[in-house]
């Protein structure tokens, strides 16, 4: 069986140690060998600056008072030159508040001297962490970036193509992103005429408005082409950070659209359909009427559907259940005033046989 010396080699990280005293450096050098780093050594910042331009390294750890250029200036070089490299502080203990203020210019740790062997692998191990979690982060952000950037041109294409038959391109498009979800079939087809129902209800008569409206709503969820099969298909309970990444898709959608020039007046109701009236959606915690009027809409829209429509865990509610939940709900998720018009007409026209 492995002894604890065995598992703790099976790390490899490219380290550097910076120390002018000699004693200090060997012995930081023998104890992160004994852990399984890779370690390079350098007596002062110009020595270590030199090692950092032929080799890429993870970590580096560097004394704050050093002879010549000091810990601090090493330090700005660093986060200036190599971003992408972890930094900790060695320094006394009467030197905390220089350490604090390293740690405000970029560096991700510090220890004081004298320290243990297990206390330095504790911090470089938590540095490293940070910098794994960092870079994760970055490097999701820049496929983000990419996928949107790649899925925008092929919208882009795909719709200049056929300017002609837009609005059947608008439904083509809304029932494909249903068939992602055999749960709600055609969903995206019933929404956009209850939102445009409600449109006209609520007194709407420019043809172009209503336009943007009803391909707004067909569109909603445009942005989940953004988000992986893995996390919108997952069958269990999502983690948290499933959530969150669920949660970009009105971003999404919204930087899809507004790049094409005949959709740009959908955009806001594709960013704004998770919102509510009282602040508490989502992604700008928008509140009352600072939400787009066609998102206020089809909040609405989007409830009379999800009550109406059977689904694996229920049949369909009468509509008489969706005015009472509307009521219920009015002032918190929906604008009173589109409540009211949804009121105002009678329950029989709310019907599925359009």
């Amino acid at each position: 069986m492995p002894g604890k010396e065995s598992e703790m080699k099976e790390k490899k990280a490219k380290t550097l140690v910076v120390d002018d005293e000699e004693l200090i450096r060997d012995l930081l050098v023998h104890t992160l060998n004994n852990y399984g780093y890779e370690v390079e050594a350098a007596g002062n910042a110009d020595e270590a600056l030199e090692k950092m331009d032929r080799s890429s390294l993870e970590l580096a750890l560097i004394d704050i008072r050093m002879p010549g250029k000091s810990g601090i200036e090493l330090l700005r070089e660093i986060v200036d030159k190599y971003p992408d490299t972890a930094v900790v502080m060695a320094t006394q203990v009467n030197e905390i508040d220089t350490a604090l203020t390293a740690m405000k210019m970029g560096a991700y740790d510090y220890i004081t001297k004298p320290f243990t062997p297990s206390v330095v692998s504790q911090r470089i191990e938590l540095a490293l962490e940070k910098r794994r979690l960092i870079l994760e982060n970055r490097n999701y952000q820049l496929n983000l970036e990419k996928l949107v950037k790649e899925r925008t041109k092929k919208l882009e294409r795909a719709l200049s193509e056929i300017e002609s038959t837009y609005d059947a391109t608008i439904k083509v498009l809304g029932g494909a992103l249903d068939l992602r979800d055999s749960e709600t079939e055609n969903h995206s087809l019933r929404v956009a005429r209850y939102t445009l129902k409600l449109a006209k209800i609520s007194g709407i008569e420019d043809n172009n408005r209503l336009r943007d409206i009803e391909w707004g709503a067909f569109l909603h969820d445009i942005g989940k082409i953004g988000v992986p099969d893995a996390i919108l298909l997952k069958p269990g309970k999502l983690t948290e950070e499933e959530r969150q990444i669920i949660k970009t898709h009105p971003e999404l959608g919204h930087a899809l659209l507004k790049r094409i020039q005949f959709l740009k007046g959908t955009s806001e109701l594709v960013l704004s359909h998770h919102e509510w009236f009282d602040g508490s959606g989502y992604p700008r915690g928008l509140r009352g009427s600072d939400i787009p009027l066609s998102a206020r809409l089809f909040a609405v829209a989007d409830t009379i559907d999800a009550m109406t429509s059977d689904r694996p865990y229920r049949k369909a509610l009468p509509i008489e259940a969706v005015g009472k939940e509307l009521r219920k709900l009015s002032g918190v998720q929906f604008d009173p005033q589109i409540v009211d018009a949804f009121s105002s007409v009678p329950e029989r026209e709310w019907g599925t046989n359009w």
